[in-house]
């Protein structure tokens, strides 16, 4: 692996502000982001990446490439979801195994969005349209997950099924995404234009409060994670690494993109932490929260926005 590459991202102040949020945790400091203020950054991002991977996607001639990274979006977040289901059941019930299978098969939006930073301090292009692909990516792994668990338990929850379904496609990070791609798909580059300093000037400051924030609650939630045994933590270290390893070599067959390439890894390597979450709160209340939301948010993503981003982008240039 390129060193520079590893270290330019290790500095990278975004980055070194969501140390800074684990560190104030570890120093028991009283330092927090109001949750409305938090709430609001988030949301900003959303809006932000959604409106410019709409502004790239009507720039963009609809084709066989756009149909078929869509289709491969979707695929991993039916396929993933269903093996991961296979191994956690030999540690977990069956609830928690199918609200922690539908977060590794759903995807982060935060990471993704770190990652599209990546790529631009890198000076690596990417498609529009793999905003779309990683909106498309949040709702079929939570439906999926819910499908296990009532195949599990022999018995099919109808009334629970549609509660999420309905859940899933209107949940508010997901119809933001989708809404603002649609939004940035519509307006012309004038409109575009007025609206920049917005959507584009302050992104990185606002992206860098964001993970201060993240690294405050993942610093929280640590803790008492690492009580919990270690299938835990090597699952949610090893099942992203091939995840997004392998899908870092085969995209090769859905995209010559290189940006595009590691975007895909990174949402396969990626798991859910406020959409599943939110789900599962109605198909699997016996699920444990404090299991699958510490090991989406402090273990995998932190590695993913470290040491994955590097790796995945080198698998990507020498294959």
């Amino acid at each position: 692996m390129d060193l520079h590459l590893l270290v330019d991202n290790l500095t990278n102040p975004a980055l070194l502000f969501f140390f800074l949020g684990i560190l104030a945790v570890q120093l028991k400091s009283d330092l927090e982001i109001p949750s409305n203020s938090s709430k609001f950054i988030s949301l900003y991002l959303l809006f932000s990446i959604g409106f410019k991977g709409g502004l790239e996607l009507s720039h963009s001639e609809l084709n066989l490439e756009i149909l078929w990274s869509l289709l491969f979006g979707i695929f991993l977040a039916v396929s993933v979801p269903i093996y991961a289901f296979l191994i956690l059941r030999r540690k977990f019930s069956v609830e928690n195994s199918g609200a922690i299978a539908a977060a590794y098969g759903s995807v982060s939006a935060v990471t993704f969005v770190t990652a599209i930073s990546f790529l631009e301090i890198e000076a690596i292009d990417f498609g529009g349209h793999m905003v779309a692909v990683m909106a498309l990516m949040e709702a079929p792994s939570i439906i999926v997950g819910v499908i296990l668990m009532s195949i599990c338990q022999g018995r099919k929850k109808r009334t629970s099924f549609k509660k999420v379904l309905h859940h899933s496609v209107t949940n508010g990070s997901v119809l933001l995404i989708l809404g603002s791609l649609v939004i940035g798909f519509l307006a012309n580059d004038q409109q575009a234009e007025g609206i920049k300093p917005f959507t584009t000037d302050i992104f990185k400051g606002f992206l860098a409060v964001f993970l201060l924030d993240m690294g405050i609650t993942s610093g929280r939630k640590l803790t008492d994670f690492l009580k919990k045994g270690w299938f835990a933590l090597l699952f949610s270290l090893i099942v992203p690494v091939i995840n997004g390893s392998f899908v870092a070599w085969f995209s090769q067959y859905v995209t010559d993109s290189e940006g595009n390439r590691f975007l895909f890894a990174i949402l396969a390597a990626s798991a859910s932490y406020i959409a599943v979450p939110a789900a599962m709160r109605l198909a699997a209340p016996k699920a444990n929260p404090s299991l699958y939301i510490p090991m989406a948010l402090a273990i995998t993503f932190p590695f993913n926005i470290t040491l994955g981003m590097p790796l995945y982008l080198y698998l990507v240039q020498h294959f």
